[in-house]
């Protein structure tokens, strides 16, 4: 039996979460995680389906439930029939639940979690308001500015290139790329 398709995984996006900053979150996160299957790790058919899922689901639950995210999403996606990869990739896109990330989904939606959104701040700040705009000197330069994109760690960028074993620059560039897919959603 097939599980949820990309389709219903968006519907329950929408349905759990009202922000639409939000909603381009996980639709970044979703390119970013989609284009490191397709183009680092040669995923592909249903099975790329699987990793757009698990990047545009990541934060799902975050609006509903803030203090205890993302357990009570992983609940519901179990509920819902989605593969533990999907769930473990959810569970494990932030330090903060300590649950391991042992499958290579996993670690590539952490490592694109955070990026994307510091990329995207950095991406708002340029002149053009551009990806094209955007490369890891640029990235690494407004990493220095402590008062800049305040509530990003820092250590969980380097971190994710790391565990994807990925030069950072070369991290940087591979989730522009991603953006760069969903840029006229992104408005960038």
């Amino acid at each position: 039996m097939a599980g949820p398709t990309r389709e219903d995984a968006w519907a329950l996006l929408c349905e759990w979460t009202k922000s639409e900053p939000l909603r381009k979150h996980g639709l970044a996160v979703e390119a970013a995680v989609a284009w490191y299957g397709a183009n680092r790790f040669g995923v592909a058919g249903n099975e790329l389906d699987t990793w757009r899922t698990a990047g545009l689901l990541h934060d799902f639950d975050y609006e509903r439930y803030p203090e205890t995210h993302p357990q009570h999403g992983a609940e519901e996606l179990r509920r819902l029939g989605y593969r533990a990869d999907v769930v473990e990739a959810v569970l494990g896109h932030g330090d903060h639940t300590r649950v391991p990330r042992n499958s290579l989904l996993a670690k590539t939606v952490y490592a694109c979690d955070e990026m994307c959104g510091f990329v995207i701040a950095v991406a708002y700040v340029r002149p053009n308001r551009s990806l094209d705009e955007v490369d890891a000197r640029a990235v690494t330069k407004k990493m220095k500015d402590k008062g800049f994109a305040r509530q990003v760690p820092r250590d969980q960028l380097v971190k994710g290139a790391e565990e994807l074993d990925v030069p950072f620059e070369e991290h940087v560039a591979n989730v522009v790329e991603g953006l760069k897919t969903v840029r006229g959603a992104l408005g960038l």
